[in-house]
């Protein structure tokens, strides 16, 4: 019996190292996505935690910014799963589904707000090109960035990006193992919640310019 168990213990293990915590990595990315330098990357130049996920959207960059731009407690929120967002004290509502124009400006060195959380300080802001949060402290550092690769058809590549370095030890090892399924299914989902507002904000544009043409 002790073998089996142990066995499957083992191949548990390697499910999960291997194809499962890979797409918890870098879930939609294509290789070159996965190489190439990010607004951001410097903040933490040798991360002991990196992922690169991306989606495509059938919007082009000025459709899905607004959206990108107003995220945070109390602004658009996170566009991920909104119960998850309140029980982790991130949010406590749901998800904008309008552009919220008080909303549509950020600057370097200010914070978003993550509801009893610690906010995100913006690092970088290009418009219709990449919001860059993160920090570095020298004992722990991390980046989060968005960057918007437009590509052909009218449609852009939303690509995530976090980085980080956390201190060595049994303790921290364990954190991250744990937080990465969590922060792969909110990023991933907030980056489907963000195809689907760019996506309708898009599809209203044309409609509207139909209208006046």
């Amino acid at each position: 019996m002790l073998p089996v168990l142990v066995f499957a213990i083992v191949a548990a293990v390697l499910l999960y190292w291997f194809p499962i915590r890979r797409a918890f990595l870098r879930w939609g990315a294509t290789r070159a996505e996965l190489a190439r330098p990010m607004p951001g990357d410097a903040i933490v130049p040798t991360p002991t935690y990196l992922t690169t996920l991306a989606i495509t959207i059938d919007a082009r960059p000025e459709h899905i910014w607004p959206w990108l731009v107003q995220i945070g407690h109390r602004r658009g929120g996170l566009y991920s799963y909104d119960w998850l967002d309140r029980l982790f004290g991130y949010t406590d509502g749901p998800s904008a589904d309008r552009i919220l124009p008080a909303f549509q400006q950020l600057r370097p060195g200010e914070m978003i707000p993550m509801g009893r959380g610690a906010g995100f300080r913006v690092a970088g802001v290009t418009p219709n090109e990449s919001l860059v949060m993160g920090d570095n402290n020298g004992g722990f550092g991390w980046s989060w960035a968005f960057g918007l690769y437009p590509i052909d058809g009218g449609r852009t590549r939303l690509v995530s990006r976090n980085r980080a370095r956390v201190p060595s030890g049994f303790a921290w090892t364990m954190f991250m193992r744990v937080l990465e399924p969590a922060a792969f299914l909110m990023t991933r989902r907030m980056l489907i919640g963000l195809k689907t507002r760019a996506e309708s904000l898009a599809a209203s544009s044309r409609i509207e310019q139909r209208t006046a043409a």
